[in-house]
């Protein structure tokens, strides 16, 4: 049988049991969770290795993103640099090292620009990508995007070695093709999650992301040393590009179409999920989201979350530096440590999420509220902490920190899902994009606060962040929900 038979057949018992659920409830889905469905496992079900592929391309695409962070220590000739007030473009490919890897006279300036211009084009791609992904589906776009990134991702040295211009033109570009698969990622998770597995399914590929930048760090740095920093670019570039194949032939859209799934697994996955859109006539509520409290309830959060966590990812060698005076090595091994308890924190995190809603012990917006609540309030008072404990007291609490937060991810961040299945791909593209604008603004304020006196500024960085992080928790407990929205409910509904 055809999807389209299936689908005239199931309509109208589809229809019938969605209309009395919405009834009874202003959230059908909490009351669907209640069915009994059949156990179906879930070692070596299809839809775990869904979200361990999507872990796995979100891995290499931070790898990709991380690694000009790391080898722009060894591509700028610091010996040279200060004899240079001015460079031409030719003269950057002048200088080489002792073992023939080339290195450039880039300004401070030249090097900040270059680390940054690739966050605009991501902000750029993000949210249209979300907008076109919920309409058409993410394997092509977020495929050709992985393709994309790590072809350009291969051609970094030879542009560098052409001049700054080149290399900034394939940095922009591949920002945009790594905004296209931001926008696009979340739109398999309407599809493929059933509500009690929901958080975990989610939090595996999103903890790709945390478990790339910790790889792009420490293979990184030794990539630097041996072969050289070109090797960097070449070995992230080619998994991305083996990778795009297996993507295209692992990588559906939904349960229905997938030819390795068995019935059970997809009549489990399509019996639990809540009836989804007919993209047939898709259209976005732009005015009714806009004008939607629990939407903001969940931007808002984000962008006050990133202003702390941006300011201890991407300030923390120079924190660690200036009130703590920790020598290179160690601060490069205390920059990547946080990543990988991350990453930890954010698996346990939705494990026990999704362990508290089968169990029924809390309702969907409890959890939410819970690890909204412990990924936020903690973080912050460590924070404000810090400057009055021991060194080493001060950078338990800061790993802390950086850990908690990921416990976010198993609240607010999620949230779009629970408040707009048929919309979520295109709220977490705006998610996204408010925490990059939060994340390019905090570094800025923190080196106004800390460039005339460390000790002080440092003091007012963390109780500033801190606030704003309590604003963010606290906006979301009040105006936080996880019923589904009028405007993200459709006229018609459909089992896909």
């Amino acid at each position: 049988m055809n999807a389209n038979s299936w689908e005239r057949t199931s309509h109208k018992n589809s229809l019938e049991t969605a209309n009395t659920l919405m009834m009874e409830n202003t959230n059908p889905q909490e009351e669907h969770n209640e069915q009994q469905h059949p156990k179906v496992k879930r070692f070596c079900s299809v839809r775990y290795g869904m979200a361990i592929l999507i872990h796995l391309c979100n891995l290499i695409l931070s790898a990709q993103h991380q690694s000009m962070s790391i080898a722009i220590i060894a591509m700028v000739n610091h010996t040279d640099q200060s004899n240079h007030s001015s460079i031409s473009t030719k003269e950057y490919r002048d200088a080489t090292t002792d073992t023939g890897i080339p290195s450039y006279e880039w300004s401070p300036e030249m090097q900040g620009f270059l680390l940054s211009v690739n966050m605009f084009g991501i902000m750029i791609t993000t949210i249209p990508t979300g907008y076109f992904a919920g309409v058409l589906g993410g394997k092509k776009i977020v495929g050709l995007a992985l393709l994309i990134s790590s072809v350009l991702n291969l051609l970094v040295p030879l542009a560098a070695d052409y001049g700054l211009p080149y290399l900034c033109l394939i940095r922009i570009i591949q920002g945009l093709s790594q905004g296209m698969s931001s926008g696009a990622l979340p739109a398999f998770w309407p599809k493929w999650a059933p509500p009690l597995e929901r958080t975990q399914l989610i939090i595996i590929g999103l903890a790709g992301t945390t478990m790339g930048s910790f790889i792009g760090v420490i293979v990184g740095g030794f990539l630097c040393e041996y072969p050289g920093w070109p090797s960097i670019f070449y070995i992230f570039g080619g998994f991305g590009c083996v990778y795009s194949i297996v993507w295209f032939f692992l990588v559906y859209d939904d349960p229905l179409n997938h030819p390795l799934i068995s019935a059970n697994e997809k009549e489990y996955i399509i019996s639990s999920i809540i009836e989804q859109v007919n993209y047939s006539h898709w259209s976005l509520p732009f005015k009714a989201i806009i004008k939607s409290l629990p939407f903001w309830a969940i931007i808002i959060p984000a962008i006050c979350r990133f202003w702390l966590v941006s300011n201890l990812t991407i300030s923390l060698p120079t924190l660690l530096n200036n009130m703590f005076d920790i020598n290179i090595q160690t601060n490069g091994f205390l920059s990547a440590l946080p990543l990988i308890t991350s990453w930890i924190t954010m698996t346990l995190g939705s494990h026990t999420a999704d362990f508290l809603l089968s169990k029924k012990v809390f309702t969907l917006i409890r959890v939410r509220k819970l690890f909204t609540f412990l990924g936020m309030l903690p973080p912050s008072l460590f924070i404000l902490a810090m400057p009055y404990v021991e060194t080493i007291i001060a950078i338990i609490f800061l790993i802390l920190a950086q850990s908690l937060s990921g416990l976010c991810y198993s609240g607010f961040i999620i949230n779009p899902l629970d408040i707009a299945p048929r919309y979520t791909s295109f709220i977490m593209g705006l998610e996204t994009v408010s925490m990059l604008i939060s994340g390019l603004i905090s570094p800025i304020v923190t080196g106004h606060f800390i460039k005339q006196d460390a000790a002080t500024g440092w003091k007012n960085v963390f109780f500033i962040s801190s606030a704003i992080n309590l604003l963010g928790m606290v906006f979301y407990l009040i105006f936080g929900q996880a019923d589904i929205q009028d405007w993200a409910k459709e006229e018609r509904l459909t089992r896909f």
